[in-house]
């Protein structure tokens, strides 16, 4: 099968073959967190699942609705049309391929850094990292906002690149692929992830980013490659109170009930947004006093007293 006759297939069978990733490397996660996990849950998985794919529904809704050409689509228009850097350069196939993917990926990181800079980002990206345990599902649970102004950003580089079709398509299932992955309660051997996270990003090291210490939270930024991260100054190594005990979530929105869909919704029109937004005194290394002199009750882990928690 020559490659334009596999684009083709490919193109055709989208929604197919992002289903099957999705489901496919969902359960697979479940699966690994359920026999070798991390650290122990501190919610019910029932009620943290129900809601965090509740929001995957709603903002694949938002998106069909709002948006009337996602990115492969403007990709395909952008070659017709002759847009793009990529549709005026000529290079190979292959080579196409890798910048687009390449281009794609730092763009979603330095998006990822904007929406933890400006607080009125913050306020919808935040809703991320409210959960309050950290798995497969906290990978899959952005505001519907945020996810509509990721694909307008998205579109605009996809307009100004000309990448191929078939690359956005890759770009786009592997980065759900690896958002699932790199957000999983799994144990990897220590030796394996130092050597993993040269390549890819790991759980444990974006476990760091939704750390409750904000200097931690504004680190590793990566979703697919780690490389932007020990470029550009944003990598760090490890929790400093280790995998196991570190607080997960934000000093905000830690009653249970805000871990409900209709309070993940309102949850950018409800308290300040500073704290955690980029700032002068935290790229010195000084946590916001707001934040420093606040005294965050932790959930007791499960098993320790509380009937409603099971594991």
């Amino acid at each position: 099968m020559d490659p334009t006759t596999l684009t083709d297939l490919l193109l055709a069978n989208e929604p197919m073959i992002r289903l099957t990733f999705f489901l496919g490397v969902l359960a697979a996660m479940a699966i690994w967190e359920n026999a070798m996990p991390r650290r122990r849950r501190q919610f019910p998985r029932a009620i943290r699942w129900t809601n965090n794919l509740g929001i995957v529904v709603v903002d694949t809704i938002a998106l069909r609705l709002v948006v009337p050409v996602l990115a492969v689509g403007l990709a395909l228009v952008a070659k017709e049309r002759g847009w793009g850097l990529l549709n005026v350069v000529g290079m190979p196939a292959w080579l196409g391929l890798i910048v687009s993917v390449l281009v794609l990926d730092l763009a979603i990181y330095l998006q990822h850094v904007m929406f933890h800079a400006v607080p009125a980002l913050w306020r919808l990206h935040r809703m991320h990292h409210a959960d309050l345990d950290f798995d497969v599902t906290t990978g899959l649970r952005f505001h519907p906002i945020e996810i509509l102004l990721s694909m307008g950003i998205k579109l605009v580089v996809v307009a100004a690149l000309g990448p191929p079709a078939i690359a956005v398509l890759i770009f786009e299932v592997v980065l759900n692929a690896t958002s699932m992955f790199n957000h999983g309660n799994v144990r990897i051997p220590a030796g394996v992830d130092r050597v993993l996270r040269w390549f890819i990003v790991t759980p444990d090291m974006h476990r760091v980013h939704h750390s409750i210490d904000p200097a931690e939270t504004n680190s590793n930024f990566g979703f697919n490659l780690p490389w932007w991260d020990r470029v550009l100054g944003t990598y760090r190594d490890h929790p400093t109170d280790g995998h196991e005990a570190m607080t997960i979530g934000i000093a905000q929105f830690r009653d249970r009930r805000d871990l409900w869909l209709d309070r993940m919704l309102i949850q950018p029109l409800r308290g300040p947004s500073a704290g955690y937004a980029i700032n002068r005194e935290q790229r010195l290394g000084a946590k916001p006093s707001s934040v420093a002199a606040e005294t965050v009750a932790v959930p007791q882990a499960a098993g320790n007293g509380d009937p409603m928690i099971k594991r």
